[in-house]
C-alpha cells in the first residue's frame, strides 16, 4: 500500500472513531432521572442525607428490620464537623453518623496555575453531593446508622511533624448497654483511611448486627459533545459505580442503575467504588470477608453498598467491624498493592491490554527522566525500534514504487479507462519487480491501536494530569496552546507526501483529498492533548527520516550497477 493510501486509511479510522465518540456523547445513554423512593418518615435535605430508605435491613435473620436507637428517635443535637488534615488529604467528618462528607486532594489542584484550590472529591453540597457512609444495623438491639449523632472528643486534627498516624474517635452509647466507638485512622502519604467500629455490650443479652459501607452521589452535569469530544476527557471518562468480584472488574453506569442493579450479591475479597475522571472513592472490606453488594437509586442519588457478615457480641464482650476507605487518585502503580484489581479503576476500555503495558513503560521511563514528555519521546523510539523491520519493508516497497512511477504512468496512459487491464498490468509489474503494494498496511494497522491506547492513557492516567513538558507546554493532557506541535506534524506529513509515490489508480478527487490531509490532521491535533500530539509528531519525523534514508539506499543500490 502506498503512503497516500496509508494516510487515507489512517484518516478514515481516526475520523470514524471521533465521529462515533461524538455520537455516543450526544446520543448515547445518559444518566436517567432517578425515580424517587418512597419516603419513610420525615424527608431529609440532600445536604444531609438522601431521601428514602438508605439504611439497609440487617442481614440476619432474613426478614429482620434494623432497630432504631434512642438517639435516632429523639431530638437530634447540633451536628458538628471534624476537620482532619494530613500531608495529602483534608477531610471533614460529620458527627451525624460519622460520614465522610468532604475530601480535598491537596496534591491535585483544579487549575495548575492556582495551587491553593485542590480537587474536592467528596462534598455534601447539593450540587455535587458525594459522600462515604458507614453504619450498623441489628435485628436484636439498638444500632447507630449513618443518621445517628455521635460524640467527638475534638473538632480539629492535624498530622504533626514526626507523626505518621492520626486517630479520630467518635462515640455513641445506648441505654440498652450497647456502645460503639467509631475510629478513623489516617496515615502520612496515604489516601487510604482505616475505619473500625468497636461494639461493646454491657447488657444482659447478646447483640447481633452488620456493618454497611456505602457511597452515594448525584450524577455529574452533562458535558457538551461535538466532533472533538473524544479529546474532552471530562466528557468522555466513565462516571459511575464499579466493583471487583471473583477476579473480575465490573462497572455500572448511572443510566443503567435501574435496569441492571446489584441485588445483594455475595462477594469475597472484593471492593465497591464510585468512579469519576482521574479520582474515585472505594470501600475495601477485610481480605476474605464475604459481603453482600447492592446498588440502588434514592431520589436524586445513586448508591452502592457493601453489607458485612453478621457479628454477634456476647454480654460483657466487645466485637469489631473493620474496613478501609480509599479517597484519592487512580495511581495504578500503588493501587495494585492496596487491593486486587483496584488498579483497574483507571479504565482503558477494550484497549486495556495495550494501554496498561504502555502506562507501565511510561512510568519506568519517567523514573529515568523525571519528565513525562521526554518519557513519551522515548516511548516513540522504543516503538520505532520494535516496528523497525515492518517499517523498513514498507519504505523499501515505497521507494521501489517511486522508481517505477514512470512505468506505472505509462501503463496508465496505455490502458486509459480500462481499469481491469490497468490493474492486471500493474500487478504483473509488481510481481516481476518484487514490489509489495500492501507493504504499508501492517505498520499503519499496528500503529492505530497504539495511537488510541495512548490517547486513553493520556486521558485516564492521573500521573499525566497537568504534567509539564518544556517551554510553552505546561500541561501534556491539554492541547498545545500555541499549536506548534500540530503545525510540525503537518509539515512532517507534507514532506512524507513529497517523498512518497502517488498511487497510479488514484483519481483527481483522491489526489485533492491527499493535498488537504496535512491540514486536516493539523486541525485534529490542534484539539488533541499535547502529549498525544507530541507522540504523533515525533513518530512522524522519525518515520520521515527512516523513509528518506531507505529511499536513498534503494536509489543508490539501483544505480550502482549502471556505473560499473
Amino acid at each position: 500500500m502506498s503512503s497516500t493510501r496509508s494516510f487515507l486509511l489512517l484518516a478514515l479510522l481516526a475520523i470514524s472513531y471521533m465521529l462515533y465518540s461524538a455520537w455516543e456523547q450526544d446520543y448515547g445513554l445518559k444518566p436517567a432521572a432517578p425515580t424517587p423512593a418512597a419516603a419513610t418518615g420525615s424527608s431529609a435535605t440532600p445536604a444531609t442525607a438522601a431521601a428514602g430508605n438508605d439504611v439497609p435491613a440487617a442481614a440476619t435473620p432474613a426478614n429482620a428490620v434494623s432497630t432504631p436507637s434512642a438517639a435516632d428517635a429523639g431530638k437530634e443535637p447540633a451536628v458538628q464537623t471534624i476537620s482532619v488534615a494530613t500531608d495529602v488529604l483534608h477531610v471533614e467528618i460529620s458527627t451525624l453518623g460519622g460520614s465522610v462528607v468532604r475530601a480535598d486532594l491537596l496534591a491535585y489542584p483544579i487549575d495548575p496555575k492556582d495551587k491553593t484550590k485542590p480537587v474536592r472529591l467528596l462534598d455534601d453540597g447539593n450540587a455535587h453531593y458525594f459522600v462515604a457512609q458507614t453504619g450498623l444495623v441489628s435485628s436484636s438491639g439498638a444500632a447507630p446508622s449513618h443518621k445517628t449523632p455521635f460524640n467527638a472528643e475534638k473538632t480539629n486534627y492535624d498530622l504533626a511533624a514526626g507523626t505518621d498516624k492520626i486517630e479520630v474517635p467518635l462515640t455513641w452509647t445506648d441505654a440498652s448497654g450497647i456502645s460503639v466507638r467509631k475510629v478513623f485512622v489516617f496515615t502520612r502519604g496515604s489516601y487510604l483511611i482505616e475505619t473500625r467500629e468497636e461494639v461493646a455490650n454491657t447488657g444482659t443479652a447478646a447483640w447481633t448486627g452488620n456493618e454497611y459501607r456505602q457511597l452515594q452521589r448525584t450524577a455529574p452535569p452533562a458535558q457538551s459533545g461535538g466532533l472533538f469530544s473524544v479529546y474532552n476527557s471530562e466528557a468522555y471518562a466513565f462516571v459511575g459505580a464499579a466493583w471487583y468480584a471473583q477476579g473480575k472488574f465490573n462497572k455500572l453506569a448511572f443510566a443503567k442503575f435501574s435496569e441492571s442493579p446489584l441485588n445483594n450479591t455475595e462477594v469475597s475479597g472484593g471492593w465497591v467504588a464510585l468512579l469519576q475522571h482521574y479520582f474515585f472513592a472505594a470501600f475495601i472490606p477485610t481480605t476474605g470477608e464475604a459481603d453482600q453488594y447492592s446498588t440502588s437509586v434514592l431520589q436524586d442519588h445513586y448508591l452502592i453498598r457493601a453489607l458485612s457478615p453478621a457479628l454477634t457480641v456476647a454480654p460483657n464482650a466487645t466485637g469489631t467491624f473493620a474496613t478501609r476507605l480509599y479517597v484519592g487518585p487512580k495511581l495504578q502503580s500503588e493501587l495494585a498493592n492496596v487491593a486486587p484489581g483496584l488498579e483497574l479503576t483507571a479504565d482503558y476500555g477494550i484497549l486495556t491490554f495495550i494501554a496498561q503495558p504502555m502506562h507501565w513503560v511510561l512510568v519506568q521511563l519517567h523514573k529515568l527522566t523525571g519528565n513525562w514528555g521526554v518519557a513519551i519521546i522515548l516511548l516513540v523510539l522504543l516503538l520505532k525500534l520494535a516496528l523497525y523491520k515492518p517499517s523498513e519493508a514498507q519504505y523499501r516497497s515505497m521507494a521501489k514504487m517511486k522508481q517505477f512511477q514512470p512505468r506505472l504512468e505509462a501503463l496508465k496512459e496505455r490502458y486509459g479507462d480500462d481499469k481491469q487491464k490497468l490493474n492486471a498490468a500493474t500487478m504483473e509489474l509488481y510481481k516481476k519487480e518484487k514490489i509489495n503494494p500492501l507493504g504499508g498496511c501492517l505498520p499503519i494497522l499496528i500503529q492505530m491501536p497504539i495511537f488510541f491506547a495512548l490517547l486513553w492513557v493520556l486521558q485516564e492516567s492521573v500521573e499525566l494530569r497537568q504534567a509539564p513538558f518544556f517551554g510553552w507546554i505546561q500541561n501534556l493532557s491539554a492541547p498545545d496552546p500555541l499549536f506548534i506541535l500540530p503545525i510540525l506534524n503537518g509539515v512532517a506529513m507534507l514532506a512524507t507526501q513529497w517523498l512518497s509515490p502517488a498511487s497510479p489508480g488514484m483519481d483527481p478527487m483522491q489526489q485533492r483529498m491527499m493535498k488537504f490531509m496535512p491540514l486536516i490532521f493539523a486541525v485534529m491535533f490542534a484539539f488533541a492533548p499535547a502529549g498525544l500530539t507530541l507522540y504523533w509528531t515525533v513518530n512522524g519525523w522519525l518515520s520521515l527520516l527512516q523513509q528518506w534514508i531507505i529511499t536513498k539506499r534503494v536509489g543508490a543500490a539501483t544505480t550502482a550497477p549502471a556505473k560499473a
